[in-house]
């Protein structure tokens, strides 16, 4: 896609860049995920969100307590200093 110009706008108290839908739909971004955006060699980039570490982790784990599943595998074990450490 070739360069386009594009007007800054006030906002509120800030300023913003309206984004054509045809350059969205480019990228694959939508209004309901959101965007990351940065400032990268005095470029601005805008990118997919990055995915969230443990995202759902604790729900799942709610789920699997509530079902009773949530037993240990591998059972007790300790280790040889163990009778040392103060908890």
């Amino acid at each position: 896609m070739k360069s386009i110009h594009v007007r800054i706008r006030k906002i509120g108290n800030s300023q913003g860049v309206m984004i054509p839908k045809r350059v969205l739909t480019q990228l694959g971004l939508n209004g309901g995920e959101g965007a990351e955006m940065s400032v990268k060699g005095g470029a601005l980039v805008l990118r997919w969100p990055s995915r969230q570490v443990r995202k759902g982790w604790a729900a799942a784990s709610r789920k699997i307590a509530d079902a009773g599943d949530d037993a240990l595998v591998m059972g007790e074990f300790s280790n040889s200093a163990d009778e040392e450490v103060l908890w």
